[in-house]
């Protein structure tokens, strides 16, 4: 299985512009990756682009100047399932909005992305008010979950403890959210072997692990992957993608016993 089909591809910086969602939905369709990961003021947009279809110029010339796209045809619904799917982020990426805020955020989003990954208050978890973090999951899963839409939980595991990483899988774990997350990317560490190794270890078999921060190469991707994570949340995901192609066009080794 090719390494595009574990991918997120991600852009969640403040000041997105519509050339750049464009640009990562034609990479997402070109190159087949599980989802695209945006900011929840332009998921709308990405629906129209993705539900567009229009991907077809090469890699290469993706970086260069984007022109205009084409109107959505109006038989195509907004609500209608893209190729690709949409991913959002609620409490990003500090996490400490208030519950009901996150709720709202929850709605709002839920009504045109296929996943959440929601920031947990690491206010409560340094204050060890462990019941808080079961509480606001629990709300939020169970708001997503009623609209069939997946949560992904982020822990930020860089910046936590071993033991604070087993009670978060032990929390979410019982939550039965879809995903545990390792990172926002903002934090000054995100992903590794060790805190995917540990989750896995830690959390139920139906609960999977999306890796996240700092993955920008195909050998850390595919260690995450044999370490136990099923999705990667990446910005460099082409060049990733495009070094998994050079390894085998060059007859190189390819996989672990991830994928």
């Amino acid at each position: 299985m090719s390494i595009a089909s574990y991918i997120d591809h991600t852009i969640l910086k403040p000041t997105v512009t519509y050339i750049e969602i464009k640009k990562i939905c034609e990479e997402a369709l070109l190159y087949r990756f599980a989802a695209v990961c945006v900011p929840p003021p332009v998921i709308a947009k990405a629906r129209e682009y993705l539900a567009a279809g229009q991907p077809a110029t090469p890699a290469s010339k993706l970086s260069g100047p984007s022109t205009p796209s084409p109107p959505v045809s109006a038989s195509v619904s907004s609500s209608a399932p893209a190729p690709v799917k949409i991913a959002t982020v609620i409490g990003f990426p500090f996490g400490y909005s208030v519950l009901e805020a996150k709720l709202a955020e929850a709605e709002m989003a839920a009504a045109l992305a296929d996943e959440l990954d929601v920031v947990i208050s690491l206010v409560a978890l340094r204050n060890g008010d462990w019941s808080y973090l079961e509480k606001e999951m629990q709300a939020i899963t169970d708001r997503a979950h009623v609209r069939g839409r997946t949560v992904k939980t982020i822990i930020e595991s860089g910046i936590l403890t071993d033991k604070e990483i087993v009670r978060c899988c032990e929390i979410y774990g019982r939550v039965g959210v879809d995903f545990v997350k390792t990172s926002t990317g903002y934090a000054e560490k995100g992903a590794s072997v060790h805190a995917v190794e540990l989750m896995r270890q830690h959390l139920p078999p139906s609960i999977q692990i999306k890796a996240s921060g700092g993955i920008r190469s195909y050998t850390f991707a595919r260690q995450l992957i044999d370490a136990g994570a099923d999705r990667l949340g990446c910005s460099a995901s082409v060049a990733i993608v495009q070094e998994e192609e050079g390894l085998e066009k060059n007859g190189g080794e390819k996989s672990g016993g991830g994928y």
